[in-house]
């Protein structure tokens, strides 16, 4: 179960926008204190008890083909591998989108930022998403030289100066 910010409004996510076919909507449950319900459209179960249609994924079949190709032209993956990397993928978004929407709702927001996503891609995955620079810098952690380095710099130094 996805959550939203309240009023369900996202902007500037960096995510792929997926047009929904099926005309049905059901409210999503929503665990998070004072925030409204949002409507979100779903399909019929599909292939590894899918909820939503194939046009509603993040990754579809095809992309996944292409880029399994791109790494290696002679490879082919098993139907039941596509459809687990497909189930991973959307797995990860909708944790991904729910933790950011639970930091647009801790900074009393509810709007979606990019930096909702950066955050949590940072500190739980390590990933930092290219051209999403945060406009802080970041302090370079210098790393702490030992005994034996100091040593070492010393007696260079030392004979550099003879």
């Amino acid at each position: 179960s996805t959550q939203y910010p309240a009023g369900g409004r996202v902007e500037a996510i960096f995510l792929p926008v997926v047009k929904l076919q099926s005309p049905s909507t059901l409210p999503v449950a929503t665990s998070m204190a004072n925030s409204t319900a949002t409507a979100v459209k779903v399909g019929t179960p599909g292939p590894a008890g899918r909820s939503s249609p194939e046009g509603s994924q993040v990754l579809s079949k095809k992309k996944l083909q292409d880029l399994v190709r791109e790494i290696d032209p002679n490879e082919q993956l098993d139907e039941d591998v596509e459809e687990m990397l497909l189930q991973i993928a959307d797995d990860f978004i909708e944790s991904v989108v729910t933790a950011a929407c639970q930091l647009a709702r801790h900074r009393k927001s509810n709007t979606l930022e990019v930096k909702d996503v950066q955050l949590h891609l940072e500190r739980q995955w390590n990933m930092w998403i290219p051209g999403y620079g945060s406009d802080e810098i970041r302090p370079f952690k210098k790393a702490c030289t030992t005994e034996a380095h100091k040593q070492r710099m010393a007696l260079i130094r030392k004979t550099t100066k003879k």
